[in-house]
């Protein structure tokens, strides 16, 4: 009897030590996931042959009125993250109509994207930091290897590579979205299309307001290049690859359901 009583402690404390374990490794992955995004952005504007298509319009911004590009971001986060709500807000009441029972109350569904804010927030903060501390390669450059085109386009693959394995990680740890993914997300629902679909309007979209933005105030298109049209595509083949190779095994370290 006592020996039983042992044995199921034993294992109380064993189940309980993994899945701590678990929380630790998903919390770490999340965090590596963004860390890693925000090196990939700021990567991709320091290359100076365009920037990704989601914050097209907080460089064109930043750039042309010399503001803080992370806290540009910030503020076309912010505006992102309104319209998130506003399209979960939308879906909510047409189910209710529609005689449909949500799967969430509409509370925790909007409480839920405003925690968005403060990843933002923290976010953009590493935006800065890498920022100080990367070189623009066009010019801080110029005159060595990674000032030319060759070196800037090797920077610019790297930036692409690191974007993917960011978006990918912290999106697959299934916590808080950064306002960028969690609005194509919201967009999809409402709209009824594929995720893939909404995410390539918002990115044409954004561009599109960003070379509008740049050919009025400043008669020059501002941050869209030959790394725009790259990232357009290659990021999403980057987050494919590597859910193929190490979703599973992320997952199982997180304790998250494969499926």
């Amino acid at each position: 009897m006592i020996g039983s009583i042992i044995l199921i402690q034993k294992e109380e404390n064993f189940l309980t030590a993994q899945i701590t374990q678990q929380k630790a490794f998903r919390g770490g992955f999340y965090f590596l996931g963004l860390l890693v995004l925000a090196l990939g952005i700021t990567m991709n504007t320091k290359a100076g042959l365009g920037v990704s298509p989601i914050i097209s319009i907080s460089y064109c911004v930043s750039v042309i009125w010399s503001r803080n590009f992370g806290n540009m971001t910030l503020v076309l986060y912010s505006v992102l993250l309104l319209v998130e709500m506003v399209f979960h807000y939308l879906f909510y009441r047409r189910e209710q109509r529609q005689g449909v029972e949500p799967s969430r109350k509409l509370s925790m569904v909007l409480l839920l994207d405003a925690f968005q804010f403060p990843l933002s927030l923290v976010f953009t903060r590493f935006l800065n930091v890498f920022s100080a501390c990367i070189p623009d390669l066009a010019t801080d450059c110029a005159g060595a290897f990674w000032g030319t085109l060759t070196g800037r386009v090797l920077f610019l693959l790297a930036a692409i590579v690191l974007t993917g394995i960011g978006a990918a990680l912290s999106l697959s740890m299934r916590l808080i979205p950064n306002p960028g993914d969690g609005i194509v997300q919201a967009i999809a629902d409402f709209s009824g299309k594929p995720m893939g679909f909404t995410k390539n309007c918002l990115d044409i979209s954004c561009v599109a307001l960003a070379a509008l933005i740049g050919w009025v105030v400043s008669d020059h298109v501002v941050g869209i290049g030959l790394g725009t049209i790259l990232s357009m595509f290659g990021v999403g083949r980057v987050v494919a690859v590597f859910q193929h190779f190490c979703f599973r095994k992320t997952a199982v370290l997180a304790g998250l359901p494969l499926s």
